[in-house]
């Protein structure tokens, strides 16, 4: 389902977004908070995108290509797909760095949150990220998710990074064990 903001198009993925989407998941300015996680070959951008497309088929929600309303360009991605073997919503968001700082992450955040909440609001939006990605958390903050939980971020190769949990609603310890999944 494709979707609109005000200033936005979010539109759901298909292959033929696959070099846009590499470009964004490769350009180190967009993981400064977690560089390992950075794509360097396609292969890893295509299994991601297949990824999205089945989330979208399974549940009738997942991550967006994120456009400017009316334009060609890719600017970002995100929304909420199912995670934790269907134990919550993950919302997740990422803007090309040309693009940092303008409000967009929050934006494609309100409404992913919005649609989860149409989807299935049985089940709590959760956004996990690392603690020194304080845009990311700033974002989760505006969007009404509030810290849960904390923990160290397993197989990071940083070991003293830590991990937060924000999620739209107090977590059970299963939610809580299936966010580390």
């Amino acid at each position: 389902m494709d979707n609109r903001t005000a200033r936005l198009d979010l539109k759901r993925p298909h292959f033929a977004d696959l070099e846009a989407l590499h470009d964004l998941s490769s350009d180190p300015r967009v993981w400064t908070h977690f560089p390992s996680l950075r794509h360097t070959d396609i292969a890893q951008t295509d299994e991601l995108l297949r990824g999205w497309i089945h989330d979208w088929d399974a549940d009738g929600l997942g991550s967006w290509i994120i456009r400017r309303m009316g334009e060609p360009d890719v600017i970002g991605c995100g929304g909420c797909s199912k995670r934790g073997e269907g134990a919550f919503w993950n919302l997740g968001y990422r803007i090309s760095a040309d693009e940092h700082g303008l409000g967009y992450a929050t934006e494609v955040a309100a409404e992913a949150v919005q649609q989860a909440r149409l989807t299935d609001p049985n089940l709590p939006v959760v956004a996990y990220l690392v603690k020194h990605n304080l845009a990311s958390a700033r974002v989760a903050l505006k969007v009404g998710l509030t810290l849960q939980h904390q923990v160290p971020d397993e197989g990071n190769p940083d070991p003293d990074v830590m991990r937060l949990v924000y999620a739209d609603r107090e977590l059970t310890e299963t939610h809580i064990a299936a966010t580390s999944l």
